[in-house]
């Protein structure tokens, strides 16, 4: 059997515009279409050409909080496009939102990530959550991811609680920062924790000790691409990947970003042609032996180094700044982000 490959996608509007003032319709176009001054979409529509276009279905973990402060509609304009391609949906929360929000279902309460939430505000949320995106045309949602990562056991509780069955938001390489699961960093398989199947973000080792997860903004195609062989070959069941919705796209610049536009084009041309993966989202992985989750990639000096070059020329091209900044050689430790 083929090793499913998970392609999941963070599919959210950004509270951080909306509090410098950007209207709900350019939110969308920045944060969900991706969209250039000239008209081009890098978004979710360029996402979803390519999926068709390689034959590949996923997972696009939705944030349907923004309908409490945009309205429903807008909600439905992100499920709508998703559904009728076939691509799994599922709920994803940033609690960011509660702060625009004028009638909230936890009160003046406020946190930046679920786990600043209490057992029964986080219950709130989700319930919340789950009932804005089946109004919005979705199928009750069966996993969630937290935003940031930043779950904690009671969000796993608060899961089962209201009938989940699947968690995403466990990254081991973000333990200790946001992400707050009392599990330990070498979790690589699917395990029943506070009654929600966890479903780990996939990692590499980048350096001796220092994980790197699974997404495209961190990884090099190289990298990937070899992370997935190693997990073929060391008989993994599945391989969960990140995304988001903007990810090739910068938003600030307001233009595509080549190198994430390549990655996600290999990814899915890997994904498509080796006879050793296939695509799918949740409904599909359990059917499988989830005991057997990809062990990391060991470390190499060779594709962290190229890594590192490859993302330090792409900041010359995508950076609104005329020199490098002074802290190089550590800026390009870090993953390439949309919001350069």
């Amino acid at each position: 059997m083929p090793m499913q490959v998970l392609l999941t996608t963070d599919t959210e509007l950004s509270s951080a515009l909306h509090e410098q003032g950007v209207s709900a319709a350019d939110n969308y176009a920045r944060s969900i279409e991706g969209r250039c001054r000239r008209g081009r979409s890098w978004g979710v529509p360029y996402q979803l050409e390519q999926l068709r276009h390689w034959g590949l279905k996923t997972v696009f973990f939705v944030d349907p909080m923004p309908a409490l402060v945009y309205g429903p509609q807008i909600i439905a304009d992100i499920v709508g496009p998703l559904r009728a391609q076939g691509h799994e949906v599922q709920l994803h929360i940033h609690t960011e939102w509660l702060d625009h929000v004028t009638d909230s279902p936890v009160g003046d309460r406020s946190g930046r990530n679920m786990a600043d939430f209490s057992l029964d505000d986080q219950k709130r949320l989700l319930a919340v959550g789950r009932d804005l995106l089946t109004d919005a045309g979705a199928p009750p949602p069966t996993a969630f991811r937290a935003g940031n990562y930043g779950a904690n056991d009671d969000t796993l509780r608060a899961l089962a609680a209201l009938g989940f069955t699947w968690d995403s938001s466990f990254n081991p390489a973000q333990l200790g920062g946001d992400c707050q699961i009392d599990l330990p960093s070498d979790t690589r398989h699917v395990r029943t924790h506070r009654g929600a199947q966890i479903c780990p973000i996939s990692v590499i080792e980048d350096r001796s000790g220092c994980l790197r997860h699974a997404q495209l903004c961190a990884l090099s195609a190289r990298e990937m691409r070899a992370a997935l062989h190693h997990a073929v070959a060391t008989d993994a069941q599945f391989f969960n990947i990140v995304n988001h919705s903007f990810e090739l796209f910068v938003r600030k610049a307001r233009r595509g970003n080549w190198l994430l536009a390549r990655r996600f084009r290999a990814l899915c041309r890997t994904i498509a042609q080796e006879p050793g993966m296939t695509s799918g989202g949740f409904r599909e992985l359990e059917r499988r032996d989830l005991r057997r989750g990809a062990k990391a990639l060991p470390a190499s000096l060779t594709r962290r180094t190229m890594r590192m070059a490859e993302q330090a020329g792409s900041r010359l091209l995508i950076e609104d700044r005329p020199s490098l900044p002074s802290s190089l050689p550590t800026s390009l430790s870090k993953p390439l982000s949309s919001e350069d």
